[in-house]
């Protein structure tokens, strides 16, 4: 399964690229001709849906981007005048001020479609993830939710555990021969999902917010960006199954969950699309179009015992093992240790969402990162805490190089006006404006 990185600015602004950026090798400048290609055959996937998916073309401006050389090559020009015309594109070169993901974006007086190069070779690969990016494009024009909901029990045994049975029960509900036999899969689906929702307070708009997001425009990739219903079908069990190796599901389970349901309300009522304003789930309209009662938890561990054998609890627990000593040392690190803090404020940033690590109270911890403010760019590729409660980001002050501004696993580009101060614990620095009184 290849990676996934996401770009998260204010307004959240949430997409995906297919090579996390701290894992890209040097790459040659954006190849005009290809970018060419990519634009003719996003042309014909939005041609294909005349805005019949959402009341809205998918069509438009989108910007092919060298995540290192940063060159551009784009269908149309800005407005700005920073791209030159070559052929039928249009090439310059990206500010390092802007954020380089799939994602949709402003700049230049245009909202753009942006697209990191190289792009995927698989075919049905790459036409999923222009569709779905296309559909970020136009998101905020259909009033669609942006946000992403806290999905920390996703990380817990429990929260994993049903998960992955929902999973298993949603591709036995896509495989199903019989309009029986799907029912029951998805009623399956339905009570692994419930068991999660009573277990974990809080998780249903959780889950609610994620897949509004990223599940919607997923399944918009795989419902418009591939051509017949069985390749469509096949993507989504694809999907249900390569998420498993995800080292967390907490920002990635929408995009196995989406397709899967969006293909199964297809069949089960075509007009779902149009109830999504009622801020109603996609669960809560299959379980309504199918007629399903509110699910039995007598029935539990027989369902369970239908989709797992025993080794996919076990796995699970030797995972909680190693998780919680991975807890234990990242809290020593970033909450107990001593750290340098930087205030969120007007920010964006660019991760992994395969690898986010809750960290309870004290925030969530990003494994790799790219953070961007008024104070400058700060590089990660060993941890940083980013607190919402506080609105501030923490990575390890131990060895700190203030003169440099880097430390282990990260580096800091300091805008002028902006400095490192002591903070207030032993050990611990603080990015505030020069002028600001002593922390």
């Amino acid at each position: 399964m290849p990676a996934r990185v996401a770009a998260f600015g204010v307004p959240f602004a949430i997409a995906l690229a297919w090579a996390g950026l701290a894992a890209q090798p040097a790459l040659a400048s954006v190849d005009p001709a290809g970018a060419a290609a990519a634009f003719a055959e996003a042309k014909t996937i939005c041609q294909r849906d005349a805005g019949r998916l959402w009341g809205h073309s998918l069509c438009g401006p989108i910007l092919v981007v060298d995540p290192v050389a940063r060159s551009v090559v784009a269908n149309q020009a800005d407005g700005g005048g920073m791209l030159k015309a070559r052929g039928q594109v249009f090439v310059g070169t990206l500010p390092a001020s802007e954020i380089v993901a799939n994602t949709s974006v402003s700049w230049s007086g245009v909202h753009w479609t942006e697209l990191l190069w190289p792009l995927p070779t698989d075919l049905e690969q790459r036409q999923v993830m222009l569709a779905h990016e296309l559909f970020h494009r136009i998101q905020p024009e259909l009033g669609r939710a942006l946000s992403d909901g806290d999905n920390a029990h996703l990380d817990t045994l429990q929260g994993r555990y049903l998960l992955q049975l929902e999973w298993r029960a949603l591709a036995a509900a896509l495989e199903a021969p019989t309009a029986a036999a799907r029912k029951a899969a998805v009623a399956d689906a339905l009570l692994f999902r419930h068991q999660r929702y009573r277990l974990f307070p809080g998780a249903a708009a959780g889950e609610a917010a994620l897949e509004a997001n990223e599940g919607v425009a997923e399944y918009t990739g795989v419902r418009a960006g591939l051509s017949t219903p069985k390749a469509r079908i096949a993507y989504a069990i694809h999907d249900l199954s390569a998420f498993v190796a995800a080292p967390s599901f907490v920002r990635s389970f929408a995009y196995a969950t989406g397709p899967a349901y969006g293909l199964l309300l297809d069949q089960a009522d075509p007009d779902w699309r149009g109830k999504l304003a009622s801020g109603q789930r996609m669960d809560q309209l299959l379980a309504a179009a199918l007629r399903l009662q509110t699910p039995s938890f007598d029935a539990l561990r027989q369902r369970e015992a239908v989709y797992d054998d025993g080794s996919l609890h076990a796995r699970e627990l030797q995972r909680d093992r190693q998780r919680q000593a991975h807890l234990a040392a990242l809290t020593a690190k970033l909450v107990g240790g001593a750290v340098l803090r930087l205030p969120l404020v007007h920010t964006s940033f660019q991760f992994n969402p395969q690898t986010l690590q809750p960290l309870g109270a004290a925030g969530t911890v990003y494994p790799t990162m790219r953070l961007k403010a008024d104070w400058g760019v700060l590089e990660v590729e060993d941890d940083a805490l980013l607190d919402s409660a506080s609105k501030t980001a923490s990575v390890s002050a131990a060895g700190i190089d203030v003169a440099a501004r880097k430390g282990r696993g990260w580096r800091l580009d300091l805008s002028d006006g902006w400095t490192m101060v002591p903070g207030k614990r032993k050990g611990d620095w603080v990015v505030q404006r020069s002028n600001a009184a002593p922390h």
